[in-house]
């Protein structure tokens, strides 16, 4: 959600999910664990679930923040039996949760894909981690269960992939070979995919086909979705790379 408020639009109450949010503009204030704190635009406000809290405007002014609630089932279920998360202070800027929190939220006129939510919560639930100075556990690697899920992947780019799927075949937890793929090839599988679609994109574009028709074949929801992931990956939107393409020499 995004809520725009002014005032003190939140009186004492608490969650039983963990509510996730990061603010946009103004100052947003609360008391949190016997203590008065604020967040600015670009800090994550993490409450726990089960702690009391309120909500109100900083500076008298307009505060506006995108937030997001977890379910401490859903999140334990990414970390293994770990205990959950608490970051004490309720705000944090560590840039590894902010990137995380930013991702679940950067967009919320388009629904995620199945296999990109799985990413986002599994980076979003170590980065609650490492925001509470939680150690990280290294694991062994299940090599063989990467490479038949990074074939798998190549050979249904035109399909929806979801991460329990993969996990079936592998006959892996998802989470356990999410982690795996992470290790041996770099990215998510999610991620892996995309970059494979964009691969094939270029290749189409190379031969003057028109943007839409490029991110409707390559599995892309229409051609902004694909422009966003163009531009996150490679610098430049579609338009300006093909241009740089025909002004190259044969």
């Amino acid at each position: 959600m995004e809520a725009c408020f002014t005032g003190q639009p939140f009186a004492p109450h608490r969650h039983d999910t963990y509510a996730v949010a990061i603010t946009v503009a103004g100052v947003q204030s609360f008391r949190y664990r016997g203590a008065a704190r604020q967040s600015l635009p670009g800090q994550v406000v993490v409450i726990h679930p089960d702690e009391l809290h309120d909500g109100r405007a900083g500076d008298g002014a307009v505060f506006r923040y995108r937030s997001l609630y977890l379910q401490p089932t859903d999140l334990q279920s990414i970390l293994g039996g770990r205990s959950l998360p608490f970051l004490d202070g309720g705000v944090s800027s560590h840039p590894r949760l902010v990137r995380a929190t930013r991702a679940l939220l950067e967009d919320l006129t388009r629904p995620l894909e199945s296999t990109e939510c799985d990413e986002a919560l599994h980076d979003l639930a170590i980065a609650l981690l490492e925001a509470a100075g939680a150690p990280l556990r290294p694991a062994r690697v299940d090599y063989a269960a990467v490479q038949r899920a990074r074939e798998y992947v190549d050979a249904h780019l035109d399909d929806t992939i979801e991460l329990a799927t993969l996990a079936q075949i592998c006959g892996r937890d998802r989470w356990q070979l999410s982690r795996d793929f992470r290790a041996v090839l770099g990215a998510s599988p999610y991620r892996y995919a995309v970059l494979r679609r964009l691969d094939r994109a270029r290749a189409m574009m190379r031969t003057r086909q028109s943007l839409a028709d490029v991110a409707i074949a390559c599995g892309f929801a229409d051609q902004s979705h694909f422009t966003r992931h163009f531009k996150k990956t490679f610098g430049m939107t579609p338009s300006t790379w093909s241009a740089h393409e025909r002004s190259r020499p044969d």
